[in-house]
């Protein structure tokens, strides 16, 4: 059967590609969140208490309790209490790091999420540790969820798609997206200059903003130590290779006492 010129052909695409990394990410997220949602529906308060206290980020527990592991396993705790915020945070993460997995391929893009994951709670242990030098009390709160990580996402889809559209939902406002991150960050400062009542991490926020510029902006610290290491990894593999060709090299066979 012919198509009729008069119609024309729409491709409806329903293919919701999710690349290898964030596919683990959600995945061990979500795995994280059922956990914590069975300890709190079935466990005792204090139980479910007590993992926040070891694996959410403390700042006093990290700087005291040397509970080393907690700028990590932080970004794999979300609040049972409201489903919102695991399925906003897993949203973006798929939303805005699809690409830059695409870009960087998923080794790359691990360590650059982890980086800023990590790098943002660290920020938030200094900044919560500063006021005990002048006499203040020990931050004992826990900090949970991937918002740092993904803030440091933002910011790179800023950098490297500066003028990509965006629609913002519920309300259908279109924007490029490097003027939807600085409306972020805008947010995300006055948010710290509240009382802090609205339970929201906003030092974590900025500080995975600002591991993300660090690490992209060319010429800085982690700039330099990005391609170092670059160049580090290419130079090891360069001289395996040359010990691979030469450990496997095949000489010529002897001449033998026949002639041609």
């Amino acid at each position: 059967m012919g198509s009729n010129p008069r119609y024309r052909n729409y491709r409806v695409s329903f293919n919701f590609f999710i690349t290898p990394g964030i596919q683990a990410l959600l995945i061990a997220t979500v795995v994280v969140f059922i956990l914590q949602a069975l300890l709190y529906t079935y466990g005792s308060q204090s139980a479910y208490a007590h993992m926040l206290t070891w694996f959410g980020l403390v700042p006093y527990g990290v700087t005291h309790g040397l509970r080393i592991w907690q700028p990590v396993t932080y970004l794999f705790l979300h609040d049972v209490g409201s489903i919102w915020h695991i399925l906003i945070n897993m949203f973006m993460l798929w939303m805005f790091g699809r690409e830059l997995e695409l870009l960087w391929g998923r080794n790359r893009f691990l360590r650059y999420y982890f980086l800023c994951g990590v790098g943002a709670g660290l920020i938030n242990v200094v900044v919560k540790t500063v006021p005990l030098a002048f006499g203040g009390s020990p931050s004992m709160v826990p900090t949970i969820g991937a918002s740092g990580a993904i803030f440091g996402i933002l910011i790179a889809n800023a950098i490297l798609f500066p003028d990509r559209q965006i629609v913002l939902l519920p309300i259908p406002i279109k924007m490029r997206m490097r003027t939807y991150v600085f409306a972020m960050i805008a947010l995300e400062f006055l948010g710290t200059l509240g009382s802090g009542g609205d339970n929201v991490s906003h030092i974590c926020h900025l500080g995975g903003i600002l591991v993300g510029w660090l690490y992209l902006r060319r010429g800085s610290f982690l700039y330099r130590a990005r391609n170092r290491f670059a160049d580090w990894k290419h130079q090891r593999t360069r001289r395996k290779f040359e010990v691979y060709m030469r450990d496997h090299r095949k000489e010529p066979p002897p001449p033998d006492h026949w002639v041609n």
